[in-house]
Order: C-alpha cells, then sequence, then structure tokens
C-alpha cells in the first residue's frame, strides 16, 4: 500500500474541483488514520489497586527554623512523607508565651518535656502538656504561643515534685477537653468552655477496685465512644517505689460510653495488666487491634487483637526496637497515633518511628532531641511533635485517623 501523503496528494488533485470534494476529504481521513490506530494490548494481567488517595491543602506560611532530618529506609516511606519534607521548630528556647495577665513571658529554656498534643478544629489551635510545669500550652499559626491552663494536672495545696501535670490529651466525641492527669491521678474533662479556660475538672474515673490509679498517662477513643487508657506509674514521686502507689500493678483500662453518660458511676474495666509500662495507645483504622507502647528497659509495641465482646485477645509483639537499641539509638517508646491506612507513627529511639501496618520500620523522624508523642492537626496532614524542650511539625502526605481522605 502507498505511503498516506501519496494517497492524500493523488486524492486532493484528482477530486479538488469535483462535487465529491467533502467526501473525498472524508475518506482521506478514513485512510490516513488506519495507519495510527493503537494495537490493544495482549497483556491480560490485572493491574494492581492503587492506594487511597489522601488530600492534602497546599498550606503556606510563615518560616520557621528547621531542624533534624527525616531517615528514610524503605521507598515506602516517600508515599506518606515526601522527600523534601522539613521538620520546623514552632516554639523552644527564646520562645515569647502571652500569659493569662496580659503580660509576655519568654521561655528562655523552653518547655521542660512537651507531651500529649491534640488539635482543636473549631479554633484552630494545638493545645499540649508541660508535664513537670503543670501546665497547658495552646498554639496556633496567627498569635503564636499562650499558657492555656494552670494547674493542668495536680490541683492539691501540698507542693510536689516530680512530673504532677496533665500528659495525654484528647477530644472526646461531644469535642470537650479529656486529660490524663498525673498529679491527681485520675482521668477528668475540663468541666467548662475551652473558650474561657479555668482549671475546672469533672472527673472521669479516680479508682480500680477502690485504689487509686497510678498516674493515668495516654488515652484513645474508639468509635463507638469507649475510652482507653494507661496508667504507668510515671506520675508518682518516686514512681514504682512510692509509698502512695496503691495498686501493684500498671493497667490499660476501658471505660465505656455507657460509664461516661453516668459522669464516672460506672464500672471501670481492666483489659490487662501484664505490660510493665504500659505508655502511649492507639486503636488501629477499623477499631479492631488495640497497640499499646510499653516503655521502660523492655520497651516494645504491643499489639492485642479486640473480640467482639471488647476484651482483649492474640497479644503479640507488633515492633521490638531492640535492632535500634544495640546500634546505639536511645531512647524508649512513649507515645505512638495511627493514620488513616493503618501506619504508626510511633515515638521511640531516635524520633517518631513510621511502621507499616505489617510491623515494617520504614523511617524515622529525627528532630535531633527526644519525642515524647505526636499529633496530626490543621488538615489531617500537620504532624504536630512534642519534643522535650520544643514544639515541632512537619508535613505529611498522609492523614491521621478521624480526619477525611
Amino acid at each position: 500500500m502507498p505511503p498516506a501523503n501519496v494517497l492524500h496528494d493523488a486524492m486532493t488533485r484528482f477530486l479538488s474541483n469535483s462535487p465529491w470534494k467533502a467526501i473525498a476529504a472524508s475518506l482521506v481521513l478514513v485512510m490516513t488514520g488506519c495507519e495510527t490506530v493503537p494495537v490493544p494490548p495482549t497483556n491480560t494481567e490485572r493491574p494492581l489497586p492503587k492506594p487511597p488517595v489522601t488530600h492534602c491543602e497546599n498550606i503556606s506560611s510563615r518560616a520557621f527554623p528547621t531542624l533534624g532530618k527525616v531517615e528514610r529506609l524503605d521507598a515506602a516511606l516517600d508515599a506518606l512523607i515526601a522527600p523534601d519534607a522539613r521538620i520546623e521548630m514552632l516554639a523552644g528556647p527564646g520562645t515569647k508565651c502571652a500569659m493569662p495577665d496580659g503580660l509576655t513571658q519568654t521561655l528562655a529554656q523552653g518547655f521542660d518535656w512537651s507531651e500529649g498534643p491534640v488539635w482543636v478544629e473549631y479554633g484552630r489551635f494545638l493545645l499540649f502538656s508541660d508535664v513537670p510545669r503543670n501546665r497547658i500550652y495552646k498554639w496556633s499559626q496567627s498569635d503564636g504561643l499562650s499558657l492555656f491552663l494552670e494547674p493542668s494536672g495536680y490541683t492539691g495545696k501540698t507542693p510536689r515534685t516530680g512530673e504532677p501535670g496533665s500528659n495525654g490529651l484528647l477530644l472526646d466525641p461531644q469535642g470537650r477537653l479529656v486529660l490524663c492527669q498525673h498529679g491527681d491521678r485520675r482521668m477528668a474533662r475540663l468541666g467548662i468552655s475551652m473558650r474561657n479556660p479555668k482549671p475546672i475538672y469533672e472527673p472521669l474515673a479516680t479508682t480500680f477496685d477502690g485504689k487509686r490509679f497510678n498516674s493515668p498517662n495516654d488515652a484513645c477513643y474508639s468509635q463507638n465512644g469507649d475510652l482507653y487508657f494507661t496508667d504507668p506509674p510515671y506520675g508518682l514521686e518516686r514512681r514504682m517505689d512510692d509509698p502512695a502507689k496503691e495498686l501493684r500493678h500498671q493497667g490499660v483500662y476501658k471505660l465505656s460510653k455507657s460509664h461516661l453518660a453516668k459522669a464516672g458511676q460506672g464500672a471501670v474495666q481492666l483489659l490487662t495488666a501484664e505490660i510493665a509500662y504500659p505508655n502511649g495507645i492507639a486503636l488501629s483504622p477499623d477499631d479492631r487491634t488495640l497497640y499499646v507502647a510499653e516503655s521502660g528497659p523492655d520497651t516494645r509495641i504491643w499489639a492485642f487483637a479486640i473480640s467482639e465482646d471488647g476484651a482483649l485477645a492474640g497479644k503479640r509483639v507488633f515492633f521490638d526496637p531492640a535492632p535500634l537499641r544495640k546500634a546505639g539509638i536511645a531512647g524508649g517508646h512513649d507515645g505512638l497515633k495511627v493514620d488513616l491506612h493503618g501506619n504508626l507513627f510511633a515515638t521511640g529511639p531516635g524520633g517518631v518511628l513510621v511502621i507499616s501496618p505489617a510491623g515494617k520500620h520504614l523511617g524515622t523522624i529525627n528532630t535531633g532531641e527526644r519525642i515524647a508523642n505526636c499529633a496530626w492537626g490543621n488538615d489531617g496532614c500537620t504532624l504536630y511533635l512534642t519534643s522535650d524542650m520544643y514544639l515541632c511539625r512537619i508535613r505529611t502526605k498522609t492523614k491521621g485517623k478521624g480526619f477525611e481522605p
């Protein structure tokens, strides 16, 4: 068959003055088009399913100092944290803090031990604890740092040392602030609006089997409104050897939705007393797996299957950082969070460890300082980090559990 351009020229000359010119032009298009029809692929394999799309906003903000680095151990981390993502330092040594009396205080050394961050969407701000100072701070993009509550975890009159303040913070299904109070040794709820905060607290749980808790540390809600929390001894002045310690164990507990509706008058369920130092706690996206971080000398992350009746079953080690510690990387597991796809962002040796649902260590967010906890905020793609004397953040390509994809 002659080339398409030869056919095109010949037909154009032959029919240029013909009434069938329009028909000829159509015929030329068909003939020339025949040479460019793609051949259907012969591969019959089905394409791999694409991962769910996560929609993150393009957030432009004023420049903050950066610190640390993201250590990449697996290419899969690129789908969760962009290669050019930076760790921003939002507050720390030298930061000016607005006080309730209208004055400004400079935090010369930063925070003593920042912990328990939680994002409050209605006001677009972050709350976090400074446990030794018995305070909760507030940070927002527009207003910077301010003192939100003091005292936050110990309301007694007798001076005490150690870590008396609030630790983990979270919002209940109604949007109210819930606190793990070290010094007062209870789970409590802020008894007044966050728009006009004052240290007025409503106890949610204070005892188990007639004995006071050690010092509730971290907590999470299930989708049906049940509250899970851990109770290590870190808020006691002498910890395990403190004479005020009433319970012989350190437990993981659940307060049912019905218990919470009775303002703390229902039963507290002990889920397990087998973890020496239970600390951070989180649920998988489907609420069928409970993750508990164990701190202390045998630090690791445990996973429990949750049975239909709410009891724990199938205890297993989800992640053991022993190889990291043997390599000389200091630190243990503390707070942790889960993203929409079941990946864990867990504090541990070297920073925040990003761990796949299968337990594979993909990489580490390393600020250069110990990181106690983390929480997503803004559009769900900003991960806030409480890192010792610092408050930091990093943008992610994934979203935290509870945010819309």
